[in-house]
């Protein structure tokens, strides 16, 4: 996983990077296709923003988070992002169970037996 973490107005200390990837960990905990996340943390008076982008295998997720505190911020974020990737595993996972199924279905059904009498049918002559 390739983590970008970009800082407007607020200089990215040692212990914000720690604190980030912490907090990022839980995600790649759930979900082990991620590519690369871009996080941008910007500070406006004292509104505290963090957004991220992350690239995942077949899904790009944005979340944004807005708080009083950068920490609290950050904290809110991973609460959104370990939500939306969750929802993302769900649906990728259901995908898959649904496709073998009808896989299953379909090669456990038997081709339908021809009608006697039917026109196309074969062994039957036509007039």
């Amino acid at each position: 996983m390739n983590l970008n973490l970009t800082g407007h107005r607020l200089e990215i200390t040692p212990a914000i990077r720690d604190y980030v990837m912490a907090k990022l960990d839980r995600v790649t905990r759930h979900f082990d296709d991620v590519i690369d996340v871009n996080v941008v943390m910007s500070v406006d008076k004292l509104r505290h923003k963090v957004e991220v982008n992350l690239h995942a295998r077949g899904k790009d997720i944005h979340v944004e988070a807005i708080e009083a505190d950068m920490y609290a911020a950050i904290d809110a974020l991973a609460d959104k992002l370990d939500r939306q990737v969750l929802k993302h595993k769900e649906k990728r996972e259901l995908h898959r169970h649904e496709a073998a199924a009808i896989k299953r279905d379909a090669a456990a059904e038997p081709a339908p037996a021809p009608v006697p009498g039917a026109r196309g049918a074969p062994g039957t002559t036509s007039d």
